[in-house]
């Protein structure tokens, strides 16, 4: 693939990860996580491409894996915390 094609997909995958995250509610996610998010989304296409493919030396390939499992555990956490935040929120009933 030539730089044009790269140039191309990181430009689909950040308006596509854009659109994404505008529209979760904000009551969900904080500004900051939701950009958070969505930059990591982009990192894991990327390290996806780059740990998957056999055109890269094997150095680079593992630089790859380490990026996508580092993305990954920030998306998660991310989630997690939005979980435990609206858990939060909630009515607990009497007697628990």
């Amino acid at each position: 693939m030539d730089f044009m094609s790269y140039l191309f997909v990181f430009m689909l995958s950040t308006f596509i990860g854009f659109m994404v995250i505008r529209g979760v509610s904000p009551l969900l996610h904080t500004p900051l996580m939701s950009l958070t998010n969505a930059i990591s989304a982009i990192a894991v296409v990327g390290s996806i491409v780059v740990a998957g493919s056999k055109d890269y030396p094997i150095g680079v390939r593992i630089l790859g894996a380490v990026a996508l499992f580092a993305s990954m555990t920030n998306i998660v956490s991310g989630f997690l915390i939005t979980d435990r935040m609206l858990k939060m929120f909630k009515k607990q009933e009497p007697g628990k």
